[in-house]
């Protein structure tokens, strides 16, 4: 829109709360996709495990796991291009070198990473068939009523902020699956455990 993209029955549009109404013609010229070149950064990492087919390394905090528009380098894929070389699967592109799963750029953990393509899709394999357990440990505002359970319920885009992921129906979400276990709580918040069936964008 600010580039003078957008317009509506052959007019151009600047104004981004423009409501469309009946019979509007709306033409948007896409821009040819920018060209991310990654490079190699020699960034620290916290490797617990390698070996020639993979490596387990521990994400920190703040740290974004592949570039993107806004996140073009200091992510994991530049560290691991300078530790690796040109030894990462190629599965997920130059994008996205031995990603096998991500986790949020606020979440610190462990990842494992394909060093060749058969290990990426023999993990990919284990994801998909819950053979790989992933679990995380969260605290959450006030102790939970039981102990344990599990949270079946369809995540998507809230309806009043795009920007958020809420409990939605199974019409405008995903199916999503938690189980959990309070390991502690005091002072109105639980720490809690939680083993992830399914992988959805900010499922915990």
């Amino acid at each position: 829109i600010e580039e003078g993209r957008v317009s509506v029955t052959g007019r151009k549009k600047t104004a981004k709360n423009y409501r469309l109404r009946e019979g509007d013609e709306v033409n948007v010229k896409i821009p040819p996709p920018k060209a991310l070149d990654v490079c190699a950064e020699d960034i620290p990492l916290d490797i617990v495990y390698e070996d020639d087919s993979l490596l387990v390394v521990n994400k920190p905090k703040g740290m974004v796991v592949h570039p993107a528009a806004g996140n073009e380098s200091g992510t994991l894929v530049n560290a691991l291009m300078y530790h690796c070389g040109d030894n990462l699967s190629s599965i997920n592109g130059v994008i996205r070198p031995g990603i096998v799963h991500r986790i949020d750029k606020d979440t610190s953990g462990l990842l494992v990473v394909a060093k060749t393509d058969q290990a990426h899709r023999k993990l990919s394999e284990q994801l998909k068939a819950h053979s790989m357990t992933r679990s995380y440990i969260a605290v959450a505002y006030h102790p939970f009523r039981e102990p344990e359970g599990t949270v079946d319920a369809p995540i998507g885009r809230d309806r009043k902020n795009r920007m958020k992921m809420a409990v939605t129906t199974l019409q405008e979400g995903r199916h999503a699956v938690t189980h959990y276990r309070q390991l502690d709580s005091s002072r109105g918040f639980a720490l809690i455990e939680c083993r992830l069936e399914t992988g959805r964008t900010h499922q915990i």
